[in-house]
């Protein structure tokens, strides 16, 4: 981490000045925070947390131009290191045109933003959320890389239906999507004896459907995706049949106060090959959550959340199979540029964020664990 922190801190110095210039129309946005897990037992995430951890930079900056009034062009650079997951090396989050024809219709094509339940478009944006860890059960952090976006394209607009009905919101997408070699489910598919030097792959299709309701801060919606992957390693082979996830939800804003809850399900059928073995994978994932937070002053903010994963395609009663996790979390804005987090999480279950690896003595079915986090965006 050593030779990140020099990055990181120069990135810090000079964002304020590139804020204060005029730089004809482009605009740069970025971020970087660095985190801390300490669990009372359990290594998660791939960090040694039980003694304490600090293996957890994240940093990315954004530069996006229009080119002309309906055309704007961008991308995002990113460095992330999770334990043993990322690395220092920089990889393109997105990076798309977007022709906007109007409020009804537009579309984006090149590595575009997966638009996807309540948050997997704006995952990436740490400081616009109070949560140091957003809920797993949908938003894996071990996984970002592979949800946030895709290579293909993108249908998006606004349909105004009326001051009594409210507005309609839609998204449609399709491309490919690929398993980032240094994110979590290439780590645990590696050590079950099968890595990949070349990214597994394949084809991505689905869309979003958000109500903006006229009671103003209620926003309902619900998504899909269909996913396949394929990909093959010395030892052996992934298929992937393609499979629906499903995702609904509900978002209210009043205030002071934010409420929010989120349901996923995402029944699959995958199987790996070890030389000659078939092993097949069902996978019968259901999760959900539900949140609420509260401003109690301009800097300070706190907030309460339920998260739940149960995969319904093994046996659902054993730790294993399960994942639940009761968080309360408080976030302080020194300024508008600089926050901190510190959230405590008590976890039920080892479905989630655990790695073998790095547990190599075991797992215990519960265990507390402290979460912080201070970053720095602009």
């Amino acid at each position: 981490m050593s030779r990140r922190v020099p990055l990181l801190l120069l990135l810090c110095i000079s964002a304020r000045s590139l804020c204060a210039q005029d730089l004809s129309g482009i605009e740069i946005h970025g971020f970087v925070t660095q985190g801390f897990l300490f669990s009372s037992q359990n290594n998660y995430l791939t960090m040694h947390s039980s003694s304490g951890s600090l293996q957890w930079t994240d940093g990315a900056v954004s530069i996006s131009d229009s080119l002309t009034d309906k055309l704007r062009v961008g991308i995002q650079l990113h460095m992330n290191q999770l334990g043993q997951l990322g690395g220092p090396n920089i990889q393109v989050d997105w990076a798309s045109a977007d022709y906007r024809v109007n409020d009804r219709f537009g579309f984006r094509a090149g590595k575009v933003k997966t638009v996807m339940g309540l948050f997997n478009d704006s995952q990436d944006v740490d400081a616009v959320f109070l949560w140091t860890l957003l809920p797993q059960s949908i938003y894996p952090n071990d996984n970002e890389g592979f949800f946030l976006s895709h290579l293909g394209g993108e249908v998006y607009g606004r349909l105004p239906l009326g001051h009594r009905v409210g507005k309609l919101h839609y998204d449609g997408f399709a491309g490919e999507s690929y398993l980032p070699l240094h994110g979590g489910y290439i780590k645990q598919i590696g050590d079950a004896g099968l890595v990949f030097t070349t990214a597994p792959g394949g084809t991505t299709y689905g869309g979003d459907l958000r109500w903006e309701a006229p009671l103003q801060g209620l926003l309902i919606g619900a998504s899909a995706d269909i996913q396949a992957m394929d990909g093959t390693a010395p030892q052996g082979s992934l298929h992937l049949v393609p499979f629906l996830s499903a995702y609904y939800y509900v978002q209210f804003r009043k205030g002071k106060f934010y409420l929010a809850a989120e349901y996923n399900d995402a029944p699959s059928r995958a199987s790996i090959t070890l030389g000659q073995t078939v092993v097949p994978i069902p996978v019968g994932a259901h999760a959900w959550y539900a949140m609420g937070s509260y401003q109690l002053s301009k800097k300070i903010q706190v907030g309460s959340y339920y998260s739940c994963s149960v995969d319904t395609g093994l046996e659902p009663g054993l730790a294993v199979n399960y994942s639940k996790d009761w968080v309360v979390s408080g976030r302080y804005d020194f300024d508008s540029y600089f926050y901190a987090k510190l959230e405590g999480h008590f976890l039920h279950g080892t479905a989630l964020g655990y790695y073998g690896s790095t547990n190599t003595n075991g797992l215990k079915d519960n265990s507390n664990m402290l979460a912080a986090k201070i970053g720095f965006s602009f």
